[in-house]
């Protein structure tokens, strides 16, 4: 069930939870301490918000640094110029200013309250209420701030006994934050893949299946993104699961019905140590159908690199298996062995190997007499498909199979 939205509750500090936010090497960014004390973070008015708070209370590693502040754009920027920090004004319409520091990019947002919004984009205002900024978040354990300067933790939604629990929960009512921003309905599964622990928020899953039709209205460069985000995690099979249950992908993704390629293909990277892909576990929902695959390819906007991969894989065949190798000499490397893991077989042949490179060339069967032009071409392909079927033949063996096909052409 979400979280109450509307009703005032007071902070939960580290002492009431007894948890503060755990020391992280990501605190000792290189001006971090400066850009924190030129943004008034003594004075609280600019806190640590969102992953990076989640992230190192779970005791993970931390990539993004948001900072939530009272402090407008302008203000904002103002302030970093006076101090000789780079500012660039990424978002300014949303009130969001990037400090570029040695160590990577930190976004800083002025408290925001929303007046409007269309289920893709929201009107918001400047305020300084910080709940009123957690509000409108997605998640409960997406809003909670943690006081740079002593670790306090603010949490305005029971986003820490949430945390503790595995559930991910909408602040207020699901249906009314998804017709707030349709991608609610797609993070809810990726939080759930990723921060979830055995069944998921039955409020929240109902709402999400009720309202899958929203997904129609995003770009499907979100839905793309969304979509690789939770299939590039360890295991999302059991959330995909849900996700084709719940007719999650039926506007979208009709083509998504059944995830057992998925299942065959986690368990292959697993036996093959192979990391996670997510295009090739995308291959894995799909019909092993080249068309199809483009098809999917151009509707999510991927890239022409990705399309081209992901139709490679649609093309894989039962006969893939039987010579991996030369599977490999014609599709490259890296789609064969995808290839090879779709289908839940070995990739061993193809460790530390290299495709070689047909030793020979037009030149040498002119000089053997056959005349130039679409003869040696022909010939060239004839002879490079027998040396790779002869496991890429050497010395007489490919002496032999240039002889018949000179003799062939000429």
């Amino acid at each position: 069930m979400g979280r109450d939205s509307g009703h005032a509750c007071e902070p939960v500090a580290a002492n009431d939870m007894k948890i503060g936010l755990p020391p992280a090497p990501w605190q000792q960014r290189t001006g971090l301490a400066h850009l924190l004390d030129v943004l008034g973070a003594s004075e609280d008015q600019t806190r640590y918000v969102g992953g990076a708070v989640r992230d190192t209370i779970l005791g993970l590693g931390v990539q993004d640094v948001d900072l939530a502040t009272k402090l407008p754009p302008d203000e904002v920027l103002t302030r970093l110029k006076a101090a000789q920090i780079k500012a660039v004004p990424t978002g300014l319409a949303h009130g969001t200013v990037t400090a570029v520091l040695p160590d990577g990019p930190i976004e800083i947002t002025t408290l925001r309250r929303d007046i409007a919004t269309d289920g893709r984009h929201a009107t918001i205002a400047y305020t300084d209420d910080w709940q009123a900024d957690a509000a409108r978040r997605d998640f409960t354990i997406n809003a909670l701030f943690a006081n740079p300067k002593n670790g306090e933790i603010y949490d305005y939604f029971a986003g820490l006994a949430d945390l503790n629990a595995g559930r991910v929960a909408f602040i207020g009512d699901p249906l009314t934050r998804i017709a707030e921003d349709h991608l609610r309905i797609l993070r809810f599964f990726r939080f759930h893949a990723r921060f979830g622990r055995g069944v998921p928020d039955a409020t929240a899953l109902a709402a999400c299946g009720a309202r899958a039709n929203d997904l129609m209205a995003l770009s499907r460069e979100r839905i793309a993104d969304e979509l690789l985000k939770i299939l590039s995690l360890p295991n999302p099979l059991p959330t995909v699961v849900l996700m084709v249950e719940h007719g999650i992908f039926v506007p979208v993704l009709p083509e998504i019905t059944s995830t057992d390629g998925l299942v065959v293909l986690i368990k292959s990277e697993a036996d093959a140590g192979a990391p996670a892909a997510p295009l090739r576990r995308l291959a894995a929902l799909l019909a092993p159908d080249p068309v199809l695959t483009d098809r999917v390819g151009a509707r999510l906007k991927l890239s022409k690199a990705q399309r081209k991969h992901l139709a490679l894989l649609g093309a894989r065949q039962a006969t893939d298996a039987e010579s991996p190798r030369a599977l490999a000499y014609y599709v490259g490397i890296q789609a064969a062995r995808d290839r090879l893991l779709l289908s839940g077989h070995s990739t061993s042949q193809l460790n530390h190997w290299t495709p070689p490179k047909l030793p020979l060339s037009g030149g040498a069967l002119v000089s053997r007499g056959l005349t130039v032009g679409p003869k040696v071409a022909a010939a060239l392909h004839d002879i490079e498909d027998a040396w790779v079927k002869g496991g890429f033949a050497k010395g007489a063996a490919l002496e032999a199979i240039i002889a018949d096909a000179v003799l062939r052409w000429s």
